[in-house]
């Protein structure tokens, strides 16, 4: 898995799909989903249509790949996308909790980083057991965005990390986020739940580490998230937060830039990878 993140632009993988996408990641999708000649695909979430160029690329023939996603955007961009590599896949716009789809219509449904996004995870997860036939494989992979790894070479450094938390964790609640951030290790309870057998879990540790003082750019891109953030902010109190985040972060980088090569920084979460199949 391709490592890039950063825990003080962002405490989770929401928005961070493309960033570690990988061949290899690829490779374990197709492997995982078994497609064969006639099969329909259903991805879930499907963004701009990383999942479906990616796996033409493969040269996987005769499978019928399907792809919907809530924002209307973003399946135009995919469309665009697979149509310039003549790849032909069935996009629209759709509620993952609400398929528009026939029972056990799809040999396989998956998703990848979309349950962290959805308040009624049970839901969504019982839409991919409806519209996947019996024997059928069922695969969702999620993080735990609430156990990430982050160490500093810095005290500032440190107490960074910490204020990204507190800052972040402000700002969703404040916007009234209440998704589970710790869906990725309950999939397979959840898949049991819905009718789906649980029969593989597997790690991908997404992770960054930095030796010798940053460039100027990485704190710039720092910097940028939060300002951006801040302006988002809807409380007084929150955007204080941020300010104080920011300040942080200054010091952070003169501390960093003080302690030239002796300077380390490492992140590191986790993506759980559940597959299951779809009984009788």
């Amino acid at each position: 898995m391709a490592a890039s993140i950063d825990a003080l632009t962002s405490t989770t993988l929401k928005h961070l799909r493309e960033r570690w996408w990988n061949d290899d990641f690829t490779e374990f999708l197709v492997e995982t989903l078994r497609p064969r000649p006639g099969n329909r695909i259903l991805d879930v979430g499907c963004g701009e249509g990383t999942a479906e160029v990616r796996i033409g690329r493969l040269h996987v023939s005769q499978i019928r790949l399907v792809g919907v996603d809530l924002m209307i955007e973003r399946v135009m961009v995919a469309r665009r996308q697979t149509a310039s590599h003549n790849q032909r896949v069935g996009l629209a716009t759709a509620d993952a909790c609400y398929l528009p789809f026939r029972d056990g219509v799809f040999d396989s449904t998956f998703c990848v980083a979309v349950l962290q996004h959805i308040g009624d995870v049970d839901a969504a997860v019982g839409e991919f057991a409806r519209v996947t036939t019996a024997g059928g494989r069922v695969l969702a992979v999620e993080p735990d965005n609430s156990a990430r790894y982050s160490y500093s070479a810095t005290p500032a450094g440190l107490k960074a990390f910490e204020m990204s938390a507190r800052f972040f964790a402000a700002l969703a609640a404040a916007h009234g986020d209440v998704t589970d951030a710790a869906v990725g290790p309950r999939l397979p309870s959840l898949f049991a739940r819905h009718g789906i057998e649980p029969i593989d879990v597997r790690l991908f540790p997404v992770s960054q580490t930095r030796l010798g003082v940053p460039p100027g750019d990485v704190w710039a891109r720092r910097r940028d998230a939060v300002e951006q953030a801040i302006e988002q902010a809807p409380t007084d109190a929150v955007r204080a937060l941020g300010r104080e985040y920011l300040e942080i972060l200054t010091s952070y980088a003169a501390e960093a830039a003080s302690a030239g090569s002796a300077f380390v920084e490492i992140q590191n979460t986790m993506l759980f990878a559940t597959v299951g199949q779809k009984t009788g």
